[in-house]
């Protein structure tokens, strides 16, 4: 039986469950396993709960996926093949194409390559769809500085990714359908 806390937690996670585990996704491929990834932070979460103020989970909860899978990525760097292949395989198991496969592998190549306050101000932005207010209060910065961020990440993503036939944008809203 659940108690009150658990109840009361899980009717605020269900609001920001499909956000919260597109960033997940996006964060973990190649650096940590998502499901690994999604427990730690829901523990977490539920640990400090209290602590976290209305209408701020989802925010919380997606600074401490950033942090716990840069940990986790140190700490497994070892299995990065094997854990890009469980990412891909997990998109395979939805009926997800070849091309489009292929697309959203060399996307997160591309991501990973990105500094990483860029990195995340794409992520949060281009996949997970969070407005630049929400982004910049996520962050603790100002919304010129979160736009200054997407600006540069864009344009970075558009360098490392001239070698692929699709344009950047199509990958990204690959990435951003078949991701849940």
């Amino acid at each position: 039986m659940p108690t009150a806390k658990q109840t009361i937690f899980l009717a605020a996670y269900a609001d920001c469950h499909d956000a919260f585990l597109r960033y997940c996704t996006t964060v973990a491929f190649g650096k940590c396993d998502v499901r690994d990834l999604v427990q730690d932070v829901m523990l977490s979460t539920f640990q400090h709960f209290d602590g976290i103020g209305e209408g701020k989970l989802l925010h919380y909860m997606i600074r401490a996926a950033r942090n716990r899978s840069i940990s986790l990525g140190r700490a497994r760097r070892f299995r990065v093949e094997a854990l890009e292949e469980q990412s891909l395989e997990r998109l395979r198991s939805k009926g997800v194409s070849a091309e489009t496969l292929l697309d959203v592998e060399a996307l997160y190549r591309a991501l990973n390559r990105l500094p990483e306050k860029q990195r995340n101000a794409v992520i949060l932005f281009e996949i997970n769809g969070f407005s630049i207010r929400e982004i910049a209060g996520m962050q603790s910065c100002s919304e010129a500085s979160v736009k200054m961020k997407l600006s540069r990440g864009r344009k970075r993503l558009r360098e490392l990714l001239t070698d692929s036939p699709r344009d950047y944008r199509k990958m990204l809203m690959s990435a951003k359908t078949i991701l849940l």
